[in-house]
């Protein structure tokens, strides 16, 4: 049987999948992936991006080819009606119950970047492409037959697209094959959840609609005496009509309950597919067994909700676990840093599991025991997470799970915050200043040298990025003198060290007595580095 390898196979080309793609071969790792479908689904399924994607996007050069949506957009807005052209309720149906005093004043501004009102199938294209671009093997039409592990390798087995069998061999699996995972049914990894909730199915068609959205609503729960179902748009033409049942229509019946939902029967309407989904909320028990890490819905298959908490927690699944496999890879850290993308990403899971069913859209289906949880605004939950693992230093079990960007102050575990910097006369975002290497960032000119000694010590790249005056070309210079000690709560002569992923791993207040042995002592604590003569923290 032919043979092949390479460091790192990914089975599915949904949205997770072609994410660890292109993150993996931003950092240079080669990287096969394997998509048993010859392209994108027709059925768009997924719309809309968090600001938390488009960041990430932003970073391996996706920002441009991505339309983003004007600031304040916010959740999509739903609300009840008899049908489109008919009566339409004066309330709507809220994602997150408002409460004024907890909100944050307007002026605040936590990222360079807005979310995307874009479908699955819009963006899968731009992905696949990047992965291309960057040095990644995508192989379309192409199955994983089975596989196995042992402490040096995989070994998948995989169908070609005429029929020909191969196998090859790689350091480490992605499985992204979706809620049904075969690879997760293989490790035998259990699950737990609300679990199965109910089979709908819908159909996709096109109409010229677009009037019906001017008021700003997008989802429609159409409620009639004897019809109901739930009738969303993908922006671009296409809707998508949802009914609470698995019963199968042919097309003459489709186009009739399409029509009763519009409430007009002179209006060109175009079929285009049907779908059928299966609605539960399952998390996988362990995101990883050996050589093999499970991300997106293999890891936790989460209901469509208005939090944008399917798609795009796999994505940041995907990046969390990438950079870690690179680190790895290259002979950087030891393979302890891999346990560290369970312990950050299962918790994560389990929280964004516990807002879908604390909010209204999913409160009927919801058991007692999993409203037990705080409601958390939707800037915490998509910006504002808190990483607990081995990686992160000072991340207490006092601190909450997730809070806004402007309640935190650069505490270890959370997402770097934004501020606006000059860069050699640029203006940039600080998340500009991180990613995809170890940066250290710090107003005192004496950390460049602890930086050097440590990076030679390690053998890990490490870069000192000082922020000063705009007389120092060099050197960004923040536009607001104050702004960058005050959001990474370090004093004049502190630092904070910052993952490749953009994550706080430590912070240092003020300059200490001996910076070079305090850096490498994080280091190879945060990174799980070994090196013959470091220090030990």
């Amino acid at each position: 049987m032919e043979t092949g390898k390479t460091s790192v196979v990914i089975v599915g080309g949904g949205p997770a999948g072609l994410s660890a793609a292109v993150f993996l071969a931003w950092q240079g790792v080669p990287v096969v992936l394997v998509e048993r479908h010859p392209g994108s689904s027709p059925h768009p399924r997924a719309v809309g991006f968090t600001t938390r994607t488009m960041e990430l996007c932003r970073a391996v050069g996706l920002g441009s080819l991505i339309p983003q949506v004007p600031p304040g957009s916010g959740r999509p807005r739903r609300l009840k009606v008899e049908s489109l052209a008919g009566k339409w309720a004066t309330d709507e149906v809220q994602w997150t119950p408002v409460d004024a005093t907890k909100q944050p004043p307007k002026q605040l501004e936590y990222s360079p970047c807005t979310g995307a009102a874009l479908a699955q199938d819009r963006l899968e294209p731009i992905l696949r492409t990047r992965a291309i671009e960057l040095g990644a093997d995508v192989r379309l039409s192409t199955s994983l037959l089975a596989f196995e592990q042992d402490g040096d390798g995989v070994i998948a087995s995989l169908r070609a697209p005429d029929g020909r069998q191969y196998s090859l061999t790689a350091d480490y699996l992605i499985a992204a094959d979706g809620h049904s995972s075969g690879v997760r049914q293989a490790l035998h990894i259990e699950r737990d959840g609300r679990g199965p909730i109910q089979t709908l199915r819908s159909v996709l068609f096109r109409a010229p609609l677009d009037q019906y959205l001017e008021s700003g609503v997008s989802q429609f729960e159409i409620e009639q005496p004897d019809f109901k179902a739930m009738l969303t748009t993908y922006r671009d033409g296409r809707w998508l009509l949802m009914f609470p049942d698995d019963e199968e229509r042919d097309e003459s019946t489709l186009k009739a309950m399409v029509t009763r939902a519009i409430g007009r029967s002179d209006v060109d309407i175009e079929i285009i597919t049907t779908g059928r989904w299966e609605l539960g909320a399952l998390i996988a028990d362990r995101f990883s067994a050996g050589r093999v890490f499970l991300i997106g819905d293999a890891a936790h298959q989460l209901p469509p909700s208005r939090g944008g908490y399917g798609a795009n927690t796999g994505i940041e699944d995907a990046h969390n676990l990438a950079w870690k496999l690179a680190s790895v890879l290259s002979g950087a850290s030891t393979p302890g840093l891999l346990d560290t993308y369970d312990a950050e990403r299962r918790p994560i899971a389990w929280l964004r599991h516990g807002q879908i069913f604390n909010r209204p859209d999913y409160a009927r289906v919801a058991r007692p025991s999993d409203k037990e949880v705080p409601l958390i605004e939707d800037h915490a939950m998509e910006l504002g997470q808190l990483y607990r693992s081995t990686a992160v230093v000072g991340a207490g079990h006092e601190l909450p799970p997730a809070m806004r960007p402007d309640q935190w102050a650069g505490q270890p575990g959370t997402r770097a915050p934004h501020i606006w910097v000059t860069v050699e006369g640029v203006r940039s975002s600080t998340l500009d200043l991180v990613q995809p290497d170890w940066v250290l960032l710090t107003e005192d000119d004496r950390w460049r040298v602890a930086a050097a000694a440590c990076a030679e010590k390690l053998g890990l790249k490490l870069n000192c990025v000082k922020l000063g005056s705009a007389s120092a070309t060099s050197s960004p210079d923040a536009t607001d003198p104050q702004a960058f000690l005050a959001a990474f709560g370090v004093g004049a002569t502190g630092a904070s060290l910052v993952r490749p992923d953009g994550y706080v791993a430590w912070r240092c207040i003020e300059l200490p007595a001996d910076p070079s042995s305090a850096l490498i002592a994080v280091m190879q604590r945060v990174a799980c580095v070994e090196r013959e003569g470091a220090l030990t923290s």
